[in-house]
């Protein structure tokens, strides 16, 4: 898995610290911008399926804490997915893609499975 698509923001401190180490560490990586470049309707699907809610959706976000507490439910409950496409930035970032495996954020669990 030396080839990975990392998927974040250019200004984003996490993203340039994941994508710095994974070329370090000899992988070829490829960045999309979540909010310019990607097919948030094709990929959000296969990510939430892959990682759950619980993972890919960012509830430490600026975007997170300005939506009502209605808005909060209602993304909570059943509208995770159109509330990911709506705003890209409650994505937690990077979204990192190898093969059939998807990572979420910059972990120490995330770094040992790539780094």
């Amino acid at each position: 898995m030396s080839t990975l698509t990392l998927y974040g923001l250019k200004n984003c401190d996490t993203c340039k610290k994941a994508l710095k180490s994974l070329e370090g560490a000899g992988k070829t990586v490829t960045f999309i911008d979540i909010r310019a470049e990607t097919d948030l309707p094709g990929k959000v699907p296969t990510w939430l399926k892959a990682v759950g809610t619980e993972k890919l959706l960012n509830k430490r976000s600026t975007t997170w804490r300005g939506l009502s507490d209605t808005e909060q439910a209602k993304a909570l409950a059943d509208g995770t997915q159109e509330a990911l496409i709506a705003n890209p930035t409650l994505i937690k970032r990077p979204v990192i893609e190898g093969g059939n495996d998807v990572y979420v954020g910059w972990t120490k669990d995330v770094q040992a499975a790539l780094v």
